[in-house]
């Protein structure tokens, strides 16, 4: 079978979880090729270079979701002159205009309508690309604009686009001709996309308009895998971004729109939670092409650990003092605040009580999570001052800042074992994949209920309000004042990582959905052909396709599914064997 993975921002760049699931996918699928289809979503995408991918993979292929376009794009040959120009310019303003109608709403426009146009707009302006040429002159013209405007001024829009000037105008076309570069790329050919048996794409954002694409042009059959919600990420990275509140309001809806219309063309829907599959389904995707498939976690990583975990639980160890361990990436979403507040609780309780923060290492660009980092440490500075044994001595502070695998710092796995009890504290989060290491890790685990943090706990943890510093610190005192407690819990919570979130687990799932989808939708391809130009034999399958419906199974009569009684005669007149 040969696989289409369409990415964004992730593999073969991404260094962290976000690529490394689908690294572990493709290595899992050795006897199955695959081509890589990646869009660069920043310069830091791939400032980090790519990982080295298996020999099966056969093809790679980049667009970039940011900067200028290339200046043969934004200068295209079409042929046939002036009148030729015309067309394209006609042929893409008619389209453009449904999408921008579809994105601002107003009168007249329900739900179902916009998606509607907005397909219509989407697949139209494919189209006109594939027919005249690439789209990003046009998606930056006046043509654009005036559309966009136009669209904005319509009855019954919203109040916030009525209002909209130009800069923000000019703001809203920049950025979609960045998210619609897709619809440029050369990859819908017979050689590219139209080849592959299926089209896998990561994100029901950006990453599956090549698999929409293909689809549509190829019949291509398309799987959407989703561990963090594409649309959330999309709303909270545009707020971050400090862009205007038209501008919010158009491109939010240009990312729900486009992730309904993926949701609806795939042939399977993949969510890894419960609560990725409520904001898929309230987005469109229908319950009977959904499957959840939790992440694959490469649990051998954390074997160690686990086992050491288990040795404990029998014969428990002294600790000189009762440690909480919390170990993420720094984020204001982390809420590390919240669990300093909490922490200053538990030492009213437990005086020994220490707090080891282990964060992973902050990239050189990333200047908010830096800043974060300062205003937690001031923040335990002023909670914790130095302690010291006589007034004499040089004391320390009981929470510490550690960042995983720096000199003098422990790793992943270690960082898990060195606390009695793992905190989690966010008061946002996707798929918490600290969490399950910390399961492997056999570790009791407090977490704020956020996410699908219940999901992946199942009953083997502590959950408790997020921002909530009280309750926060009394479900962690409860486990370190029960060391038996804590040791049960721990050790079910291991039990359901390996039963739940292994690769192995993930690998087959897949492995499962690309076969059943392949079956039920099967690419028609033409004969490849030989030098000579004829067909070459056997080179599609015949069963491949069926093109007529299998005639029903007549019902047998009523005579025939009567039991004959022992003993009597058979229906030719002989006598039964």
């Amino acid at each position: 079978m040969r696989i289409a993975l369409l990415t964004e921002g992730g593999y073969p760049y991404a260094r962290g979880e976000g690529g490394a699931w689908c690294d572990r996918l493709v290595r899992g699928l050795a006897h199955h090729e695959f081509d890589v289809y990646a869009l660069s979503r920043s310069p830091r995408t791939e400032a980090g270079g790519r990982v080295e991918v298996p020999s099966h993979v056969r093809r790679f292929r980049a667009e970039r979701l940011w900067g200028e376009p290339p200046a043969a794009a934004l200068a295209p040959t079409c042929g046939g002159g002036r009148a030729a120009r015309r067309a394209r310019r006609a042929d893409f303003l008619t389209h453009y205009r449904d999408l921008a109608a579809a994105l601002a709403g107003g009168a007249g426009l329900g739900s179902a309508d916009r998606a509607d146009r907005f397909a219509s707009g989407l697949y139209g302006l494919a189209e006109v690309a594939a027919e005249h040429g690439g789209l990003p002159d046009l998606l930056r013209g006046e043509d654009a604009l005036a559309a966009l405007e136009s669209a904005c001024r319509a009855p019954g829009v919203r109040p916030v686009l009525g209002d909209i000037v130009v800069t923000e105008l000019l703001a809203v076309a920049e950025l979609l001709e960045r998210q619609l570069r897709p619809l440029s790329a050369p990859w819908y050919g017979s050689g590219e996309l139209g080849a592959v048996d299926v089209c896998h794409a990561v994100s029901g954002g950006p990453a599956a308009l090549p698999g929409l694409l293909a689809k549509r042009f190829c019949g291509t059959p398309l799987i959407v895998t989703e561990y963090t919600v594409r649309v959330r990420e999309a709303l909270l990275g545009n707020r971050a971004a400090g862009l205007a509140g038209a501008v919010r309001v158009l491109l939010g809806d240009y990312h729900r729109l486009l992730a309904g219309e993926g949701y609806r063309q795939a042939a399977l829907v993949t969510p890894g939670s419960t609560h990725v599959r409520r904001w898929q389904e309230r987005c469109g995707a229908p319950r009977d092409r959904m499957r959840t498939i939790y992440p694959g976690i490469d649990a051998a990583r954390f074997a160690l650990a686990g086992e050491a975990a288990e040795a404990e639980a029998t014969a428990p160890a002294a600790h000189a003092d009762p440690t909480l361990a919390w170990i993420g990436r720094i984020d204001p979403a982390k809420d590390l605040i919240a669990l300093l507040h909490a922490f200053r609780a538990i030492r009213a309780d437990e005086p020994r009580a220490r707090l080891r923060i282990f964060y992973l290492r902050l990239r050189a660009a990333d200047e908010r999570a830096a800043s974060y980092l300062g205003h937690c440490r001031t923040l335990a500075a002023q909670l914790f001052p130095y302690e010291a044994a006589d007034a004499n001595a040089v004391g320390e502070s009981p929470v510490s800042f550690e960042e995983i695998g720096s000199p003098g710092a422990p790793e992943l796995a270690d960082a898990y074992a060195a606390g009695d009890v793992v905190v989690l504290s966010s008061s946002a989060e996707g798929f918490p994949l600290s969490l399950v290491e910390a399961m492997f890790c056999g570790r009791p685990t407090v977490s704020t209920d956020v996410g699908a943090v219940r999901e992946v706990i199942g009953g083997t943890g502590l959950v408790v309000p997020p921002r909530n510093p009280k309750a926060l610190a009394d479900a962690a005192v409860d486990l370190l004042r029960g060391p038996e407690r804590a040791s049960r819990l721990g050790a079910a919570a291991r039990e359901r990582a390996l039963a739940l979130f292994t690769v192995t687990r993930c690998v087959d799932a897949f492995r499962e959905s690309y076969l059943d989808v392949v079956a039920h939708h099967p690419v028609r391809r033409e004969p490849l052909l030989d030098a000579a130009g004829d067909p070459r034999p056997f080179t599609v399958p015949a069963e491949s396709h069926v093109p007529a419906r299998l005639a029903p199974t007549p019902a047998r009569p009523a005579w025939s599914r009567t039991p004959e009684p022992v003993g009597a005669p058979s229906a030719s007149g002989g006598s039964p064997s």
